[in-house]
């Protein structure tokens, strides 16, 4: 046994006695964002990017870690952000896309005369 711990496990039984010789949780590393940087990082997700400001056209962790950086001067890994967003169960998937000329009526028409095995 070494000294040190020794020494500490005195100073902690005399300061609370034999409680104070059970194993303790720390605290823990400081989380990157505040509870209010949260927030606003989940509205802005959720608002989506300007495709003028931002020059992307839907959020990706890469994205999202640049714009951390850019707004709370905070630097964090790629996987970071991944974990962030599933903190705030926002998930990653994102929407098939929507063609602007699709037909509905064709679309329907296809559905309709196409057979089915």
């Amino acid at each position: 046994m070494d000294r040190q711990t020794l020494r500490d496990w005195v100073l902690r039984y005399n300061a609370e006695g034999v409680a104070g010789l059970s194993s303790r949780r720390s605290s823990g590393r400081a989380p990157a964002l505040s509870e209010a940087q949260m927030e606003e990082l989940r509205s802005m997700v959720l608002e989506g990017p300007d495709l003028e400001r931002n020059k992307v056209v839907r959020w990706r962790c890469a994205d999202l870690q640049v714009e951390i950086a850019s707004l709370w001067s905070v630097s964090v890994a790629e996987r970071t952000v991944g974990k962030l967003l599933r903190r705030l169960r926002i998930t990653r998937l994102q929407p098939r896309p929507y063609h602007p000329k699709k037909d509905a009526a064709g679309q329907e028409t296809f559905e309709k005369t196409f057979p089915t095995w």
